[in-house]
């Protein structure tokens, strides 16, 4: 059997960092086994869709580098690849299935069913819906013609029971007592998820459906569906929902949760797709924790993947993607942060200021851990220090030990011959040892001096950069500010 599997998003919002892992999921489960992906958008909800939230989810999939063979943009043999195109086909089936006895005109108000409910729940059974004010065939003739709107609903076979294997879950049972007989097409003709997702699975001959916990209650539907049309159901794969540090569902109280704000925030696909795949699913060779696309696509299998809640947790994801910056080849990163630079100053870097930066950049590229975080670091090396960062002044130039390191380091700098970053290195220790000064109460003010922050790239290399005559000038203005 060719695999065949689907990512299909609902544009009603921006691509979630945990539509982003199903996403990676279904790539590498199809990419293992030579199968193909197929990107859908699930767009019944025409009044919520938008081609904002469209073009976000394919801006993102592009982004993670998860290529899709057949859907959206791409095409393929079966059209737009958009629900809002196929009305005509759900409401066909549908109909079918009335006229097989598999779906019935319903016309029950929502007050009838709030009392179906409601002696349910006092007679201790079940509320779901069991089809008990299925009208009779007269009665839908008459009601039809004189205009009344219907609804159809599925018929649920009762008594019966559905039973499903789960790579992830294991065998998993749904009685169907527990199942009601459930909306397929709204009285306006418009397809419910359930009718809408199973039909296309069935006509894109999807042979296996990975997706969140959340719609596992569903599963029994759309089999049920599945097996109406005659057709072979697929193989589930249910995956946990993430969770934020705090043990509950991954929300914004937890932090960005659009995969276009950690994109913005300066993290790389690479060591995204890698943090991603390893919230829930073990690498199993050697534990690592560093693994390559390829190495994913190798040793991915949906058997393999937890059913335990998965945390997201920022911190792993920041130290991940530190790895990831440290690995890129020097020129590469240079290339990549230099528009983010001419970005936040506001012009394109000239020879000089493009020569400082690369001589700072492999010492940023070390320390870095997202992308975002190399322009503030550098802006210091490529215009006029105009403002010093408050807190780091309060902390560290109020103290006594401030005037003495910034007078004893003017004078050290200045005798310097050979402006480099060694010679620079033994004139400013020896400084700190002849004034019995820490690294910490000696050297920071320096920084703070030069760079307006006590986060910086390694002092001795950036002063280096800026020059004698920069470096000195900010210690005395900075020494200047002390005197007020």
């Amino acid at each position: 059997m060719s695999v065949r599997v689907r990512f299909a998003p609902s544009p009603t919002g921006y691509l979630h960092v945990g539509g982003a892992r199903s996403a990676l999921y279904n790539f590498l489960f199809a990419r293992g086994r030579d199968g193909v992906f197929i990107l859908r958008s699930d767009d019944t909800d025409t009044a919520r869709s938008t081609d904002e939230y469209r073009q976000d989810i394919i801006d993102q999939m592009q982004w993670l580098g998860l290529d899709w063979d057949e859907g959206i943009v791409k095409g393929g043999p079966h059209g737009t690849y958009r629900q809002s195109d196929r009305f005509e086909r759900y409401a066909e089936v549908a109909h079918g299935f009335v006229r097989s006895g598999h779906a019935y005109y319903s016309f029950a108000t929502a007050s009838q069913l709030d009392d179906f409910k409601k002696r349910a729940r006092e007679a201790g059974t079940s509320p779901a819906y069991d089809g008990s004010l299925e009208p009779t065939q007269d009665q839908v003739s008459r009601l039809l013609a004189d205009g009344q709107t219907a609804v159809v609903r599925f018929r649920v076979p009762r008594p019966g029971s559905t039973t499903f294997h789960d790579l992830v879950r294991g065998d998993v049972t749904f009685d169907h007592t527990q199942v009601d007989d459930f909306v397929i097409l709204r009285s306006d003709n418009s397809p419910t998820y359930h009718l809408a997702s199973t039909v296309d699975d069935v006509d894109y001959g999807i042979t296996h459906v990975t997706r969140g916990e959340d719609i596992l209650s569903s599963t029994p539907k759309h089999i049920l569906i599945t097996e109406a049309m005659s057709a072979t159901v697929p193989v589930y794969a249910h995956l946990s929902l993430l969770m934020g540090p705090d043990g509950k569902k991954l929300s914004k109280r937890h932090g960005h949760t659009a995969m276009a704000a950690y994109r913005e925030a300066g993290y790389l696909p690479e060591a995204m797709n890698n943090y991603l795949a390893l919230l829930g699913w073990g690498a199993s060779e050697d534990d690592d924790d560093i693994v390559s696309m390829d190495d994913m696509i190798r040793r991915f299998d949906l058997a393999d993947v937890s059913r335990n809640a998965a945390v997201f947790d920022t911190k792993k994801l920041d130290w991940m993607n530190g790895v990831y910056i440290r690995a890129m080849d020097p020129e590469a990163f240079v290339a990549t942060t230099v528009p983010l630079i001419e970005h936040r100053l506001g012009h394109t870097l000239g020879e000089g200021e493009l020569d400082r930066y690369k001589q700072i950049a492999p010492h940023v590229q070390e320390r870095a851990k997202t992308l975002a975080e190399v322009a503030p670091q550098v802006d210091f090396l490529l215009g006029d220090l105009d403002e010093y960062d408050e807190a780091s002044w309060e902390k560290v130039m109020l103290t006594p030990e401030a005037p003495i390191a910034l007078d004893a380091a003017a004078g050290a700098l200045a005798d310097i011959e050979d402006w480099k970053t060694d010679a620079i290195d033994v004139a400013l220790r020896a400084m700190l040892e002849e004034h019995g000064l820490s690294a910490r109460k000696g050297l920071q003010p320096i920084r703070v001096a030069i760079s307006g922050s006590t986060v910086s790239p390694p002092l001795f290399e950036s002063i280096e950069v800026l020059g004698r005559d920069t470096t000195l000038a900010r210690i005395a203005g900075a020494r200047s500010r002390i005197d007020g």
